[in-house]
């Protein structure tokens, strides 16, 4: 059972400008049938786990990009507000990772900025896949921000691709495991 991060931020650290921007992303050429991994990614994962904000910008997108369940992290949605969202979740980490499990959702995929950081802070992500896109935003959203403590990371694969991305997946270092 893993809880894994899959994600794409700027050479500088950011997943999105100030006001939730991605439209750094689109200028990005992509061979035709080229999916960075996600696919793949996907076929490990028995759920989605994500904030409010992310949520609504892929609700944003049009189609529904998920074929996995898809839980909601807020405090402040009664329901979800659309798409395919297989349930709305309040709490810590540990009480939401605790839940799931006990649903039989072994395998998480963690996604959005806040969520990936409260996840981190709490030791809760076991493995992180960021693709690096070469763009520096000078500012924006920060994929990790303050941390406790520092987290060692073992890297398990790196892969480049010829339009300057790379894919880079790191282990979580589990101190004292």
């Amino acid at each position: 059972m893993t809880n894994r991060v899959f994600i794409a931020a700027s050479l500088d650290g950011y997943i999105a400008r100030r006001d939730g921007s991605l439209d750094w992303l689109t200028g990005i050429e992509t061979p035709e049938g080229e999916d960075y991994g996600y696919a793949e990614f996907m076929k490990t994962i028995d759920a989605v786990v994500m904030g409010r904000k992310t949520y609504e910008a892929v609700l944003s997108f049009g189609e529904w990009p998920y074929v996995k369940p898809v839980f909601v992290l807020s405090r402040t949605l009664p329901r979800a507000p659309g798409g395919e969202c297989a349930g709305v979740l309040a709490g810590e980490p540990a009480e939401i990772v605790k839940g799931l499990r006990e649903k039989g959702y072994g395998n998480l995929y963690i996604d959005g900025g806040r969520t990936v950081r409260e996840f981190m802070r709490a030791g809760f992500i076991d493995e992180l896949t960021i693709t690096v896109v070469p763009v520096l935003l000078g500012s924006g959203v920060p994929l990790f921000g303050d941390l406790p403590q520092g987290i060692a990371l073992n890297n398990k694969e790196t892969k480049t691709f010829p339009n300057g991305l790379v894919r880079i997946t790191y282990a979580v270092e589990r101190r004292g495991a």
